[in-house]
């Protein structure tokens, strides 16, 4: 199961077992509560009418006296009164009073008058000087028909004269407790779903925070041995995490920083093992047999291959060198417009008196764009560009150079490449076998140029022309 999933599920599981025995207590504390206020109120009525009852209680007139004619009139009284939303239409206190020998001597309802009540426990524990209430049931199967009854002492000459009982249906405070119910379900469920949703929220931003973690640590791969140079990107910046996930990102950035290092050193030394195999071989074997008394042509001849595996040694080392610098930056930097046309200048002012050497003319037409790139590694992407054209162009051909806004091609008259080489063209210490059939080159000058290209943000294509090889550079 995937770590949102998780999170997820673990927290619609504690949030709803944390919703239902909230919910199910507000739910439970709902009616006791009500009732609870209810008997505080009735308590409060029974005693005032006990009092306003007293005097016709010991008159004995308690049937007809004014007591009874005013109870009877608070029964007959009409009543609309909207209660928070819910209207009141009827009056629904029922008040009985019984003698100090607990028979009925008068009933609002004209129900139990002569009948004993000294055995309900509100009438029997009045009489004894204590707290007298009960609850009972009409219909003992029907909780809704519960009548709460509330007495009070009525007191003549500071003895117990007789019991006010005053009583009230549950039903009529039954709507109130239904409605408290609702609020209560609609609130909980609301809340409910707004801690889903702060749940969901919560569990998609760990799960994207945890998913852009996973990302860099799959983005921030060392380089595989033998990739262009072109291929090879500054590693994104660390993501912006809060809390223990930021320190977790810092962490994978300064491992990465180790590896990426590592791998990066051991694949150098890899390939320039094996790049330098071949010239040191050559110069050793020369420099035994000059040990050996030689025929003087014999002797040139070994002594130039010396000179000349030395020379590519250092070719080999210094373009090695410009590589590895470009590989460790991780954009181009530039404060100015530069001319395109002016680094190509350069350029063919670099390689003028060696492509003279070889009977190759150098040519450029066009007019170039200027943009904020930098100068010096434009001129040496050129440069070796023009090196690559010198060194497979026949004597007498011309090497063009074409500006085009901010796009330049460099166009040579050599066989070109095999369709097979040209996805490669662009790796290091890759090199294709130039006119004469040697390959003395390091195989690095365009892999420099797609380092350039790559911290300009541009891009190297090659094509071939028949005759001839045409690489475009287009700057961004």
């Amino acid at each position: 199961m995937r770590l949102g999933l998780r999170l997820l599920f673990a927290f619609f599981v504690i949030n709803g077992i944390a919703a239902f025995f909230v919910l199910r207590v507000f739910v439970a504390e709902i009616k006791p509560s009500v009732r609870e206020v209810m008997e505080d109120m009735m308590v409060d009525t029974a005693h005032l009418l006990a009092e306003l009852a007293a005097d016709d209680l010991a008159a004995g007139r308690l049937a007809d006296g004014r007591f009874a004619q005013q109870v009877r009139a608070y029964a007959q009284r009409t009543v609309d009164a909207p209660i928070w939303g819910l209207s009141k239409q009827s009056l629904d206190f029922r008040i009985y009073v019984t003698d100090a020998q607990g028979v009925v001597r008068f009933d609002s309802e004209q129900r139990a008058v002569g009948e004993d009540y000294s055995r309900w426990r509100d009438v029997a524990r009045t009489l004894r000087g204590e707290y007298g209430a009960r609850a009972t049931r009409e219909d003992p199967a029907d909780d809704s028909t519960g009548v709460m009854y509330v007495a009070a002492p009525v007191q003549v000459d500071g003895r117990i004269a007789g019991v006010l009982t005053v009583a009230k249906p549950v039903r009529s405070v039954q709507r109130f407790i239904d409605r408290a119910e609702r609020k209560v379900l609609a609130g909980g469920l609301l809340l409910l779903g707004l801690s889903a949703a702060v749940g969901v929220a919560v569990t998609l931003w760990m799960v994207w925070n945890v998913r852009r973690l996973r990302d860099y640590a799959l983005s921030v791969q060392g380089p595989a041995a033998g990739a262009p140079a072109g291929d090879w990107t500054a590693p994104p910046p660390v993501p912006r995490v809060p809390g223990e996930l930021g320190d977790l990102a810092q962490a994978m950035d300064r491992m990465r920083a180790r590896l990426q290092g590592q791998d990066y050193v051991e694949g150098y030394v890899r390939a320039l093992t094996h790049e330098l195999k071949s010239p040191v071989a050559a110069i050793r074997g020369a420099g035994e047999l000059l040990q050996d008394d030689l025929p003087a042509a014999d002797r040139a001849r070994f002594a130039d291959q010396v000179v000349a595996q030395s020379e590519r040694l250092q070719r080999l080392i210094d373009r090695l060198l410009e590589l590895s610098k470009l590989e460790q930056r991780p954009h181009a930097e530039a404060s100015a417009p530069v001319a395109l046309a002016a680094c190509a200048q350069q350029a063919l002012q670099q390689v003028q008196a060696r492509a003279a050497q070889r009977g190759i003319a150098l040519a450029l037409s066009g007019e170039g764009a200027s943009g904020p790139w930098e100068a010096e590694l434009i001129t040496l992407a050129l440069g070796n560009l023009l090196d690559n054209a010198v060194d497979f162009s026949p004597p007498g051909s011309t090497v063009q150079v074409r500006l085009n806004g901010p796009e330049v091609q460099v166009q040579d008259a050599g066989p070109g490449v095999p369709d097979y080489a040209l996805p490669r063209l662009g790796e290091r210490f890759f090199t294709t076998a130039r006119p004469d059939g040697t390959r003395s080159g390091s195989g690095l000058g365009l892999a420099i140029v797609q380092r350039v290209m790559a911290l300009h943000g541009g891009q190297m294509q090659v094509r071939n022309t028949a005759p001839g090889l045409c690489v475009t550079l287009t700057l961004p």
